[in-house]
């Protein structure tokens, strides 16, 4: 029997309609070592922003082969048949990007050099990933695995930047293939420091390695000497930095994506005092470094704040000003990219890009906590669409099968019982009067997770004497939690956004359940009222108006 993965399944369904970007500046990870958060659980988040994209639930059950099994892969972005792996004869189950045994591993694309893209073979970064957590005991089992894949099979994507965790650590992989020049990828790893975290948006990260710890770094042997021999490094062993090898930084990169790992550290860490000029592309400003240590200790709630981010509380807030329009609406719609004549030049600009996105697929938080186990230490914090209106939901790992209304994702038909497509639509519903209806969001979303945050203590104490008494009943117990409550926050959101579009109904705001009086309406600002009137400024005037008197 060949046996298939399981991504071919939504891989027709819904990647098949979406063509990524080679370089879309699109996701955004942190990463929360042990000793870096309020419990000692590790941590990692993934906000998968790619435009017109929608994703159902990655969930497969794991299971036992017999010898001389085979895969068939199929592409993660159009579906295509890619070729046949080797199976093993034990798999382990995943739910998102967490598998039973509590290992994650999440991306962000920085692209690297074009000359290493594609080459022979069969792996894409999305297959990787999740082969690798099918087979992973561990975050440095996940690296060791990735990178015999790559070897054996050949990897023939762009470069990655890679989180790989488990319930002891966390490490920052940068990984990229060889293109035409061969099978096998030259990456680097370094495990984050307990007490530290550590943040990357598709920009490489890992610039020095330290060669003489073994224990805390990891790395392609040959990569230094591939390097070399491309023409890209010259020099002593010890001189050598990935980025500036595999990928140089540009304009276009800081501004994009160093400014969101600039955004995680100014937040976790505000007495470091961290500067702007790097990301705002000072010359000889100094990089962001690798890891650094936060204020406090890092929780879901705040790892959940780290990326509900749009430069909050910074010079560079993305919902004030004349681009934000009159409501305070802190996205730039798509192209981010765009050209003026100014004074007879072109000039080239670029809108912010802060981490929160309109066009985020899905997101989460991985919470492993080796106190437990497994089935009960793992939790997904699972949510979907724009992270400013969204409810993250918590999946343990026990889980036997994934909640109905997140395997519905279709991005080109409307779904009521689609998670994603309740979340879009208030979302959409909110961007135009943005500044008018966030604050009712956020408090229900709040109220929700609230929910969620004390509901998982009660349901950790529950499931661990299950786990005495009846591991099986455990695994019930953990799927009816988790299905029925990621089911209540969906069907409570569809009836919160009736009570939304009632409220701000025709652009008034009803703040009583009543017919009268008559709503308020939410008018506009002062600033964007002067700016009309200043662009015509004899046609908004209520006066009377001398015979022939031009009306502008």
């Amino acid at each position: 029997m060949k046996y298939k993965n399981s991504l071919v399944y939504f891989s027709f369904a819904v990647i098949l309609l979406v063509v990524i970007p080679l370089h879309s500046y699109a996701c955004t990870n942190v990463l929360v070592s042990r000793g870096a958060s309020a419990d000692g659980s590790v941590m990692t988040s993934w906000t998968y922003d790619v435009a017109g994209f929608a994703q159902p639930l990655y969930f497969y059950e794991g299971g036992e082969y017999p010898a001389g099994d085979s895969l068939d892969i199929f592409g993660f972005r159009d579906g295509d048949y890619l070729g046949r792996i080797g199976q093993v004869a034990r798999t382990y189950r995943v739910i998102g990007n967490m598998n039973e045994k509590q290992v994650a591993i999440t991306e962000t694309t920085f692209t690297g050099r074009s000359e290493l893209h594609g080459g022979e073979g069969v792996l894409d970064y999305g297959n990787l990933i999740w082969i690798t957590l099918q087979r992973a005991g561990s975050a440095r089992e996940a690296i060791k695995i990735m990178d015999e894949l790559a070897k054996k099979y050949g990897y023939i994507d762009t470069g990655e930047t890679f989180s790989i965790a488990d319930k002891d650590e966390v490490w920052i992989v940068d990984f990229i293939g060889k293109g035409k020049h061969g099978p096998g990828a030259v990456w680097v790893a370094a495990r984050v420091p307990e007490g530290y975290i550590a943040a990357h948006a598709n920009q490489s990260r890992i610039r020095q390695v330290n060669w003489r710890d073994t224990d805390n770094w990891m790395w392609a042997e040959d990569v230094v000497d591939f390097a070399k021999d491309m023409g890209w490094f010259k020099g002593r062993k010890r001189n050598f930095s990935f980025r500036e090898a595999y990928d140089p930084v540009t304009p276009t990169s800081l501004l994009l994506c160093e400014s969101r790992v600039w955004s995680v550290y100014n937040r976790a860490a505000p007495s470091k005092n961290f500067s702007a000029d790097y990301w705002r592309c000072v010359e000889g400003a100094e990089p962001y470094p690798l890891f650094i240590k936060p204020d406090e200790k890092i929780t879901v709630e705040s790892m959940i704040g780290l990326i509900r981010d749009h430069f909050h509380g910074t010079p560079y807030y993305t919902g004030e000003g004349y681009a934000a329009g009159p409501f305070n609406n802190p996205y730039r719609w798509r192209p981010v990219f765009f050209e003026l004549e100014m004074d007879g030049d072109t000039i080239n600009y670029a809108w912010e890009r802060p981490i929160s996105q309109p066009q985020t697929a899905f997101s989460f938080v991985t919470q492993a906590r080796n106190w437990l186990p497994d089935e009960i230490g793992g939790i997904c914090w699972y949510s979907v669409d724009d992270n400013h209106t969204n409810v993250f939901m918590p999946l343990y790992m026990g889980m036997k099968k994934p909640p109905k209304s997140l395997t519905i994702a279709d991005p080109i038909k409307f779904e009521w019982e689609s998670a994603f497509w309740t979340f879009d639509l208030l979302a959409n519903y909110a961007y135009e009067q943005y500044g008018i209806v966030i604050d009712d969001i956020q408090a229900e979303q709040k109220k929700l997770e609230n929910r969620a945050f004390i509901m998982t203590r009660a349901v950790d104490l529950a499931a661990i004497d299950l786990y005495e008494t009846d591991r099986e009943m455990m695994r019930e117990y953990l799927t009816d939690f988790s299905v029925n409550h990621a089911e209540y926050v969906v069907n409570r959101w569809r009836n919160f956004s009736g009570e939304i579009f009632s409220k701000y109904n025709d652009r008034y705001i009803r703040d009583e359940d009543v017919l009268r009086p008559w709503p308020q309406g939410i008018g506009y600002p002062e600033w964007y009222l002067r700016r009309a009137v200043e662009e015509r400024p004899n046609f908004y005037d209520v006066r009377w108006r001398k015979p022939g008197e031009p009306i502008k």
